[in-house]
C-alpha cells in the first residue's frame, strides 16, 4: 500500500472514530423525556382533599437556581418543576429530581428506611446548602410548607407517566418560564398546580394533549385528570413513547399514602362526604356513580409496569431519557 493510500484509511479511520464519539457523547442528551409525577396525598390533608398533587420531571431540563431553569450538562438528572402554594412568593419552583424526592444528591444516600426526625435532617440540611436564599431562615422557622420541595418521597408514592420531548420543545419551556413573572399565583380552583402541568405539556410539548373533565372533576384540573389525558395521549399518538412508571414512597416516615381521587370519586369514595349526601339525597350519590363511571374511570397503578428503587431512578436518569424496554 502507498503512502498515500495509508494516509487516506488513517484519515478515514480518524473520521469514523470522530463521528461515533460524537454519537455516543451527545446520546445521553439526544432524547429526552417530560415526565408527569402524580403524587398520592397525604396526612390529615388526604381526609378532605384526596386529589394529590403533580408535577413535571424534565430530563434535559436543569435549575440553574430554584427560579431559573436552563439546559441539564452531562450526568446531571433534571429538575422537577412545579406550582406552590404559599412557599414563598413564587410561583413555581425547581427543584434537582433526586433532592425533590429523596433530599440527597447521590441515590446511594437515600435511606432504606426513615423516621420523621430523619426527614427533618435531611430536608433542613439541603434547604441550608441550596435553598437558604430563597427560603431563608426566619421562613423555614415560621412556615413548613417548604417541605414539599424536598424529600416528597418520604410523604408518599408517585406514579410518574413519561413521553418523549426534542431539544427545541425544552428550550421553549426554559425561555418561556425564566422570562415569565414567576410571583405567587395559586388558585385551588383556576390556578392549581394541575393548571400549572396542564399549561407546560399544551403550550410547550403536544398542544391540546391534556384537558379538563366538565363531568368528572365539575371542571377542576385535577392531577389525575392530567395524568389519564397524557396516558390517553400516550396510547393515540406511539412516536411519543409513552411510559409509566411507580416510584414507591420511603417508609418510616408516614402511613402508606392513599390513591389519588378525582372530584366525583372523591365524593363517592371518602365516607364522610358519600354518607351525608346518601342519607340527605339518594340520588346524588347514583348520579355521581354514573358521571365518574362514564367519564372519569382511571387507574394510574395499571399503566404503570415498573417501579424505580433510586438507584434504577438514577441511572434511567442519567441517560436523559426514562428506557423500561
Amino acid at each position: 500500500m502507498s503512502a498515500t493510500n495509508r494516509h487516506a484509511v488513517v484519515t478515514l479511520r480518524l473520521v469514523c472514530l470522530a463521528l461515533l464519539w460524537l454519537l455516543c457523547g451527545s446520546s445521553s442528551r439526544a432524547a429526552a423525556d417530560v415526565v408527569l409525577l402524580l403524587a398520592e396525598p397525604y396526612g390529615q390533608a388526604a381526609g378532605f382533599n384526596p386529589t394529590g398533587h403533580v408535577g413535571v420531571y424534565l430530563t434535559r431540563v436543569c435549575a440553574d437556581t430554584p427560579t431559573s431553569l436552563r439546559r441539564c450538562r452531562d450526568g446531571e438528572v433534571g429538575a422537577v418543576v412545579s406550582r406552590y402554594n404559599k412557599v414563598g412568593d413564587f410561583d413555581w419552583a425547581a427543584v434537582p429530581l433526586l433532592p425533590y424526592l429523596y433530599g440527597v444528591t447521590q441515590a446511594a444516600d437515600v435511606p432504606v428506611t426513615t423516621t420523621p426526625a430523619d426527614v427533618r435532617a435531611l430536608r433542613e440540611a439541603y434547604r441550608q446548602a441550596h435553598l437558604r436564599d430563597l427560603i431563608p431562615d426566619d421562613v423555614a422557622t415560621r412556615h413548613q410548607r417548604w417541605w414539599q420541595l424536598i424529600g416528597a418521597a418520604y410523604d408518599r408514592q408517585f406514579v410518574a407517566i413519561s413521553v418523549t420531548t426534542t431539544a427545541a420543545q425544552d428550550d421553549r419551556l426554559i425561555e418561556a418560564l425564566n422570562a415569565g413573572e414567576n410571583r405567587h399565583r395559586f388558585n385551588v380552583l383556576f390556578r392549581n398546580c394541575a393548571d400549572f402541568a396542564r399549561d407546560v405539556i399544551n403550550d410547550h410539548y403536544y398542544p391540546g394533549a391534556l384537558g379538563n373533565n366538565l363531568i368528572a372533576d365539575l371542571g377542576v384540573t385535577t392531577p389525575k385528570q392530567v395524568a389519564r389525558a397524557l396516558a390517553r395521549y400516550g396510547r393515540r399518538h406511539v412516536d411519543v413513547d409513552l411510559t409509566a412508571f411507580v416510584i414507591p414512597q420511603v417508609p418510616g416516615h408516614r402511613p402508606p399514602s392513599p390513591r389519588a381521587r378525582g372530584v366525583l370519586e372523591s365524593f363517592l369514595r371518602v365516607k364522610k362526604y358519600s354518607i351525608p349526601l346518601a342519607a340527605v339525597q339518594p340520588w346524588v350519590p347514583v348520579g355521581l356513580a354514573a358521571g365518574y363511571l362514564t367519564t372519569g374511570r382511571f387507574n394510574p397503578h395499571r399503566l404503570a409496569t415498573h417501579t424505580l428503587a433510586p438507584e434504577d431512578l438514577e441511572r434511567q436518569a442519567r441517560q436523559g431519557v426514562i428506557d423500561l424496554r
